[in-house]
């Protein structure tokens, strides 16, 4: 007889990816917070209906904010509200993490984004990267190393 799965995952537990702050930012630290939501939104992001392009992580307050990310409210599940699908949300952290944060933050040059939001069981969580921006020459040399790691790959694998 076999052993039933516990947990049967329909897909990948990502929701949305932040690409293009990777190709903007180097990322120096990660941390991961809770989301407080609406009902709405939640089943907006079950469909897949997230953009985190443009968000950023703001500290007001003690408190941080996700700023600037799209959720897009469901025809048929936020008929009887009126939804803001860009309003600020309230990220979930310890006060420690608040702290160290900000503290990262008021360095020269350094910001905080959202790099990713995904499941973990029934929550979703929002990973946060501190950040360096990049200047134009460290996106070119960025580019040239993953095309050098490419064609390192295909070497190895017609010489072995």
């Amino acid at each position: 007889m076999a052993k039933k799965q516990k947990n049967p995952t329909k897909g990948s537990a990502s929701i949305c990816v932040n690409r293009k702050a990777r190709h903007e930012y180097f990322i120096e630290d990660q941390f991961e917070a809770g989301l407080a939501l609406t009902g709405w939104e939640v089943k907006s992001l079950r469909e897949g209906k997230c953009q985190l392009i443009d968000s950023y992580v703001l500290i007001k307050d003690d408190e941080a904010w996700l700023v600037g990310a799209l959720i897009t409210p469901l025809g048929h599940a936020s008929s009887h509200i009126v939804a803001d699908p860009r309003r600020t949300r309230k990220l979930l952290l310890h006060r420690r993490e608040i702290d160290r944060i900000t503290g990262q933050i008021q360095a020269k040059g350094y910001t905080s984004v959202a790099l990713e939001l995904y499941w973990k069981g029934p929550r979703v969580k929002c990973k946060i990267g501190i950040a360096k921006g990049k200047q134009l020459h460290d996106k070119r040399a960025t580019a040239k190393e993953r095309d050098w790691n490419k064609q390192k790959e295909r070497l190895m694998k017609h010489s072995v």
